[in-house]
């Protein structure tokens, strides 16, 4: 797997699509991280650590729903393998006039676009969810 970033976004994406409560991905700090500031930004229930089927690491995220709707209307990965994005702390993008959020890896660790500007740190710009 090249892209582990997007093969998790990719799997929340079509579980809501499926209304699913819950979804199952492999396990890795980064995960962890940018699933810690999805949860702290409302857009998931929260997420536990696991063994999966195989025996391997895994992350079970419960999702979040708000009137049969789900809360995430649209996440897209930004930085890619192939393309990484960088941007310092003014030029981190604002998503629907703030009303969505970017997550970016800083060297203080992966954070909201807010808590990047107000640190003064920029960084990879790895995904943004609205």
């Amino acid at each position: 797997m090249t892209d582990p970033i997007a093969d998790m976004l990719t799997r929340i994406r079509n579980a809501q699509m499926r209304g699913k409560s819950t979804v199952m991905t492999p396990a890795s700090k980064l995960r962890a991280w940018v699933l810690d500031v999805l949860a702290d930004e409302g857009y998931i229930r929260g997420y536990e650590k696991t063994t999966g089927e195989d025996g391997h690491p895994a992350i079970e995220i419960s999702l979040k729903y708000y009137d049969g709707t789900p809360v995430i209307r649209e996440i897209k990965r930004v930085s890619k393998p192939g393309r990484r994005v960088y941007m310092s702390a003014n030029d981190i993008p604002v998503v629907r006039q703030g009303l969505g959020v970017s997550i970016v890896s800083t060297s203080k660790g992966v954070m909201s676009d807010a808590a990047a500007r107000s640190a003064h740190v920029g960084g990879e710009v790895l995904c943004t969810v609205f």
